[in-house]
């Protein structure tokens, strides 16, 4: 964890969170909600859930997580609140809603958004907490679903120190990073750095495979190649194996990479700089989502831009013959 993470001072009145003490209560329980709080019960801890869909917690029911008909009963029932939803909405109307954790979280508890959601409301949550002597946390995170289910999640976190050192113990059972950014909001921020990086990443990733699919090259042999080189990344190593697989499932969803990358250039709007990079990340990914792979992973990206250069992929007889693939909106 950074040094920094002993510069200021917090409100929480818990110690440090422990199995035996520190009832924990989950909110989101999606494609990496659910492999999250899975490592919270995996840690010997007494954890009480919720989601909007109640059969997207059936898994971690029958792995001993109790159920709670709201974010405010979950508040009521828990020590520390983690959230992991949707959109900047569903977390304002999750934490700071009238049924929502901040209604139910009695002093002294703490309430942590790993939503990628808006530094701005990142500061609201952390504002209104302090003021009925709560606290809160943002801490988005990184990694995807290979991440979330392996505990290597790289975790940013805007907030108190004293805050973070007193849920550290959670946070180091879901991420194998764990960083102290700053003060509420900064947390949000260096995902949206994250984010600008990782959108751009994927544009030169896909251009790079419809390249070396048009100059009939074996895909496979170039990424043994180009993965160990200066070109090597985490979504070129996890993302383009997916890819020459036909394998556009979500790791992490299209859609909610959009939500982002709006995030990012609003503040990128509001602090006066020109991101022509962010800008035509976004506009790529609009057309992904328009033409129908918006519940797909990031890595649809390629099917979209196949179609620019009318590149049809389908599966190739010949294990040495240019990679196709489908190129049909995936149906979820």
């Amino acid at each position: 964890m950074s040094n920094s993470a002993n510069s200021t001072a917090g409100t929480s009145k818990l110690g440090v969170a422990a199995p035996q003490t520190t009832r924990v209560g989950w909110i989101g329980t999606g494609v990496m909600g659910q492999s999250m709080c899975r490592h919270l019960l995996d840690g010997g801890y007494a954890v009480t859930v919720y989601n909007r869909t109640p059969s997207k917690a059936e898994a971690l029911l029958g792995a001993g997580a109790q159920w709670a008909a709201g974010p405010r009963a979950i508040a009521e029932r828990s020590d520390i609140v983690l959230t992991m939803v949707g959109y900047p909405c569903d977390v304002h109307e999750t934490i700071l809603g009238d049924e929502g954790v901040l209604a139910g979280l009695k002093p002294g508890g703490i309430v942590i958004d790993m939503t990628t959601s808006e530094p701005e409301l990142a500061r609201q949550i952390a504002a209104r907490a302090t003021g009925q002597g709560c606290s809160a946390l943002d801490a988005p995170v990184s990694g995807g679903d290979v991440g979330a289910r392996s505990a290597a999640l790289s975790i940013m976190v805007g907030g108190h120190a004293d805050v973070l050192q007193a849920s550290l113990p959670l946070l180091s059972l879901m991420g194998r990073t764990i960083q102290h950014q700053g003060p509420a909001g900064s947390g949000q921020h260096t995902k949206m750095v994250n984010q600008i990086l990782i959108a751009s990443g994927m544009v030169g990733i896909c251009e790079a495979l419809l390249y070396g699919y048009r100059a009939g090259l074996d895909l496979e042999i170039v990424l043994k190649s180009v993965s160990a080189g200066a070109a090597g990344s985490w979504s070129l190593s996890n993302l383009t194996p997916r890819m020459l697989s036909g394998d556009f499932r979500p790791g992490f969803f299209v859609e909610h990479l959009l939500k982002d990358l709006g995030i990012a250039l609003a503040e990128s709007r509001r602090m006066g700089l020109v991101l022509p990079g962010l800008a035509l990340a976004e506009q790529l990914y609009l057309a992904t989502a328009a033409a129908g792979w918006e519940k797909n992973g990031t890595q649809a990206l390629l099917l979209a831009l196949a179609r620019l250069s009318n590149v049809a992929w389908s599966n190739g007889p010949e294990p040495k013959s240019p990679r196709h693939f489908s190129a049909e909106p995936h149906q979820n």
